[in-house]
């Protein structure tokens, strides 16, 4: 199992980054992106103290992704952003997008969708077919999530990435530990967002090295 977007106390989380990665290890996951909240400001912190983590996490069997969530940053800064944060040492770049329960700045899913630097646009609210298509285009993965709010829309998501032909990663944006999935609470989310056994299979049992490196 993998999980793309998961916070620690280092943003806006509850956990140390190694309590996090325990706990996940015993639910069965194998990779494991922590991507805590960044903006200008924070990156180079945030990142730092990620890759301190790595060799921990494969001692727990996970293959750890160290990452970053650009959150609220106004769309025009977001490719030189998603860039520098690569060049620091993000390996995978999360966007926040535009959940209908935040007021992110119009543009944020299209920057996203259109950025070579960026991996997932997470919780993409009603995401357009074109800002989908445009994703599936540079190989970015749009999120299915569980967490509350966010998940209003993870129907609309579905189709768009269908329709789109865009890759959909199952995530948790946990923040605490009773957001952790199990295995079971990942085949739901997926179903439960109106994908059929084939899509589901497709979305949960990827690869993430091997998507990361095709990318």
């Amino acid at each position: 199992m993998y999980d793309l977007h998961t916070h620690t106390l280092r943003s806006d989380g509850e956990l140390l980054p190694l309590e996090l990665l325990r706990r996940m290890a015993v639910l069965g996951y194998d990779e494991v992106a922590i991507a805590d909240h960044v903006d200008t400001s924070s990156r180079p912190l945030v990142l730092e103290e990620a890759a301190a983590v790595a060799a921990s996490a494969a001692r727990y069997g996970i293959a750890f992704y160290p990452g970053v969530e650009l959150t609220h940053v106004p769309p025009a800064e977001i490719d030189a952003l998603a860039a520098r944060a690569k060049a620091e040492g993000a390996v995978l770049v999360v966007v926040h997008g535009e959940t209908p329960v935040e007021p992110v700045a119009p543009g944020t899913n299209r920057a996203a969708c259109t950025s070579a630097h960026v991996d997932v646009l997470a919780h993409p609210g009603l995401i357009t077919r074109d800002d989908a298509c445009a994703a599936a285009d540079r190989g970015i993965a749009l999120e299915l999530t569980v967490r509350g709010g966010h998940n209003r829309t993870n129907g609309h998501v579905a189709r768009m990435a269908l329709e789109a032909g865009c890759r959909l990663v199952i995530n948790s944006d946990a923040h605490a530990p009773h957001d952790l999935m199990t295995g079971d609470d990942r085949v739901i989310v997926a179903r439960g967002a109106g994908l059929d056994a084939r899509a589901c299979r497709e979305a949960l049992d990827l690869n993430i090295t091997e998507w990361l490196r095709s990318r």
